[in-house]
């Protein structure tokens, strides 16, 4: 599944990664329980909450008036869990 696209690191997402909730762009179309299902699979944790919010693209030209919006969410895992972080 490659609905994921990346994790957001932001002032914010760095603030809330002290509460331990953890920020990502996904693809619009991803549901909570979908992006639940992948987070508890693929990093081996259980999560409590899942907050989502669609964010407005910038338009770059006058040709680009649809722009599809993204999506991101941030997720909440019960305590004593966590997700290590690869920073490129």
């Amino acid at each position: 599944m490659d609905k994921p696209k990346n994790q957001l690191i932001t002032e914010k997402s760095i603030r809330l990664l002290q509460q331990n909730q953890y920020t990502f762009h996904v693809d619009s179309k991803l549901t909570k329980t979908e992006m639940k299902n992948w987070i508890e699979q693929i990093f081996d944790v259980k999560v409590e909450k899942i907050n989502s919010s669609r964010v407005r693209t910038k338009k770059k030209t006058r040709l680009n008036l649809n722009s599809a919006s993204e999506k991101k969410m941030i997720i909440k895992l019960r305590s004593n869990f966590f997700i290590p972080l690869f920073l490129n």
